[in-house]
């Protein structure tokens, strides 16, 4: 007994000891700690804490409570190495934790920040970095350490469930929007995780679905906002998307992971899955060999799988500890290793931010005979759900829990226009009715439904009812909303008006024209939707997008003329959603919870379990303008309050750079912003191409009436290179390059050609079959 006694003592005091001894970790002795790590260690540092024991399919969220209730998940703690947690929370448009905790009256709201189509029509990159600026700010004092953002897909199609979390169908403009975004957000300390890396164009078996497409239009498309943004920005993290490309994982794809982006792009990040768990098709030290640092969210298999794994040798220690290496660079960046004290951030400041930007963002789509910016108007019959129920961003992990949303009942008031009060209270009634019959109605496998507002149905407006309003209202004013999330794509018929809808818009439009009062309508949307069979019954056409929390007040903003519309919109806006080359291989008769048992789990269904990109490289404007074909709105489009002149284009290449300038002259008579956007018209050459590429962009500041400014950008050489697929290169071809200065891409206001040298450059062999 007393032996036994004697050897506990000592194993205690050994370990101890060795406890005293273990290195602690710093931003300067990081292999240090990794050669103290145990093996176990090691799987779990590249595994993340899980949702608190909440088996998802990888598409819940928010069951993250340890640290900040509501966060999408961590990185595990190890005391015995000095290692922290850190937390990582969703977003792009803002912190999205839960607003209340147990324990605490305090509230934990964030700030409702425009939706990234809607800060993408800014084209203001200036304002997109103080947008991040706050974002990052309330990351950093709400706890977290990265926000899951920004959202870098290309809008390949009107009908992806998550355009409204996206930028364009463009890539530099994606690229210049996300660099501004995260330059904005690390600037405070904290860090971003790009995503969703890559081509997720779609939500229909996003788990699973294999985009197939050419290297080239990967390169030139799909890639190229993430090359911008890896090499001008830095991102603390990238995430890897769970579709397949061309057969292969995104997490399990070398070439896309290391050879692109490590070894073409020089990546030092850190890579995370985006949130699967475990698939059994899909090994965890695969995941890890292919170039993904963090298991996220992380459940404990994975951790067992590594280290079978290495016992069993299909992947060695020392493959390990790159990993291993990465995740801990990325912890001692973060304010949880640094100890930072957390305090309330400004909400009341960065609710003037969301406003300013939101309003910045609105396209003005039509103005006839100068209706809009109101004047005189003291009361408008305003129709419409989403006017009572106005939605300030998207469902699912995108959404933020605000503290309020201002609706457009509520931003009227505040300039002093009251709304018919019968026609408010069928309304205000209606909608207080439809949430509560849908949150008794609600399917509990709708997650998303529980995370951001779910769009209420239309009601029917009679002939009668707007023959009552009429006579005491100056003008109509209708809101049409649209809603998408997470996980489902939209529908044809959601990309349409509905039957209640186009009945209301042509009877107000009737009745209210018949009497020579003006017809407003506001689009309450985080993407494009059909308006060529119903534009020319109402008088002016503003997308409002979905504008954040201050969205009445910003509506109201641009209606009164306290701010000049200066939004322009970044994706074509097609006649029908058919006209769009994408569509024929786009989900379009789909739902999330019947399809696979209607249609059978083993046949290869066209546009959900693949989708092949037979457009390529023609996405967006590159084929409707191409191919001459009409559109409701060109890509680039949108109205101001004023007039401008665009004069002295210049181009001049020197030095591996084309210099430009252009000079705008405010025409009109009152103050306003002008985005040119500058497209290059290639020479003849190697191999075909779109018609013209948008290559550079700039705003310019408030100018006041006759004012002008001349606005200055560069395209670098290789901004002007095509991907070889043959020779494995990018290529600039020789020769004169015309480029247009426009207020739109088919609105072309003057040119300048200067000839441009040839180029090439050799990149890896990723992606070669």
């Amino acid at each position: 007994m007393k032996k036994t006694l004697i050897f506990c003592f000592i194993s205690c005091m050994a370990t101890v000891t060795t406890a005293q001894k273990a290195p602690q970790l710093r931003a300067d002795n990081i292999d240090e700690v990794i050669a103290a790590m145990t093996l176990e260690e090691k799987a779990q540092i590249v595994v993340g804490g899980g949702n608190d024991g909440f088996i998802g399919s990888g598409a819940m969220l928010g069951h993250q409570k340890k640290y900040v209730p509501g966060a999408a998940g961590i990185t595990v703690e190890n005391t015995r190495l000095g290692i922290p947690a850190t937390v990582m929370t969703d977003g792009p448009a803002g912190v999205h934790i839960d607003p209340h905790r147990e324990g605490t009256s305090e509230t934990f709201y964030a700030t409702g920040f425009p939706i990234g189509s809607c800060l993408a029509s800014t084209w203001n990159t200036q304002l997109m970095e103080e947008v991040g600026q706050a974002i990052g700010n309330e990351t950093k004092e709400y706890g977290c350490d990265v926000i899951l953002g920004p959202g870098m897909n290309i809008h390949r199609n009107p009908l992806c469930g998550r355009n409204f979390e996206y930028y364009s169908e463009d890539p530099i403009l994606t690229g210049a929007m996300a660099v501004a975004y995260t330059k904005g957000v690390q600037s405070q300390g904290v860090g971003v995780s790009a995503k969703h890396y890559a081509v997720n164009s779609q939500e229909s078996d996003r788990t699973k679905v294999d985009e197939r497409l050419s290297v080239r239009a990967l390169r030139e498309i799909y890639l190229k906002g993430f090359e911008m943004l890896v090499r001008q920005a830095k991102p603390w993290t990238i995430m890897s998307a769970y579709n397949k490309i061309n057969g292969i994982y995104c997490q399990m794809n070398y070439d896309l992971l290391t050879k692109v982006l490590r070894n073409d792009w020089g990546f030092d990040g850190m890579v995370e899955t985006d949130w699967i768990g475990k698939r059994d098709d899909l090994p965890t030290y695969k995941e890890l060999l292919a170039g993904n640092d963090l298991m996220t969210p992380g459940y404990p298999a994975q951790v067992e799988d590594v280290i079978t794994a290495v016992k069993e040798g299909k992947i060695t220690e020392e493959q390990l500890n790159i990993n291993v290496k990465r995740v801990l660079q990325y912890i001692v960046r973060t304010p949880r290793f640094k100890k930072h004290k957390f305090s309330k951030p400004d909400l009341k400041a960065h609710a003037q931010v969301t406003r300013q930007t939101s309003a910045e963002g609105m396209v003005l789509l039509k103005n006839d005979n100068q209706t809009l910016p109101i004047h005189n108007l003291k009361t408008v019959a305003l129709f419409g759900v989403n006017s009572y129920d106005f939605l300030s961003g998207g469902l699912g992990s995108g959404c933020v829990n605000v503290p309020y949303v201002v609706d457009m009942v509520t931003g009227l008031k505040n300039i002093g226009v009251s709304t018919t009060p019968q026609l408010t209270e069928i309304y205000q009634n209606y909608v207080k009715y439809a949430k509560a019959k849908l949150k008794a109605d609600k399917n509990p496998m709708m997650w998303f439904l529980d995370q951001g507002q779910p769009k209420l149905d239309e009601i029917e407006i009679t002939e009668r009812c707007v023959q009552h309003e009429l006579p005491n209202a100056d003008a109509a004013i209708i809101t049409i909303g649209r809603q998408a999330g997470e996980g489902i794509d939209r529908t044809i018929e959601e990309f349409n008006l509905t039957q209640d809808e186009q009945d209301m818009i042509f009877r107000v439009s009737d009745l209210f024209h018949a009497a020579n009062k003006p017809v407003i309508v506001i689009i309450n949307s985080g993407s494009v939707m059909e308006t060529a069979s119903w534009r020319d019954r109402v008088d002016a056409i503003l997308m409002a997008w979905q504008p954040g929390e201050e969205g009445g007040n910003s509506v109201a903003d641009v209606l009164t003329g306290k701010v000049n519309p200066s939004g322009k919109v970044t994706s074509t806006w097609p006649i029908s959603v058919y006209d769009n080359p994408s569509t024929l291989n786009f989900p379009r008769e789909y739902d999330m919870y019947t399809y696979k048992e209607m249609r059978g789990w083993k046949q290869g269904i066209k546009g959900e379990d693949y989708s092949n990109h037979d457009e390529g490289i023609y996405v967006g404007y590159r084929f409707f303008d191409t191919n001459d074909k009409k559109v409701a709105y060109p890509f680039g489009f949108g109205l101001s309050y004023t007039t401008f002149e665009y004069s002295k284009p210049s181009a001049k290449f020197s030095n591996g750079k084309v210099e430009l300038s252009v000079t705008v002259k405010n025409t009109g008579k009152v103050a306003g912003k002008e985005v040119v956007q500058v497209y290059a018209v290639a020479p003849k050459g190697s191999m075909d191409k779109p018609s013209h590429e948008l290559k550079a962009f700039a705003k310019t500041k408030l100018l006041k009436a006759g004012e002008t400014q001349t606005l200055k950008m560069t395209v670098e050489q290789r901004d002007l290179a095509s991907f070889d697929e043959k020779a494995n290169q990018w290529v600039t071809d020789a020769g004169n390059y015309k480029f247009q200065f426009a207020a739109s891409s088919r609105d072309i206001r003057c040119e300048a050609a200067t000839n441009v040298s040839a180029y090439t450059e050799k990149v890896s062999d990723a992606f070669v079959q």
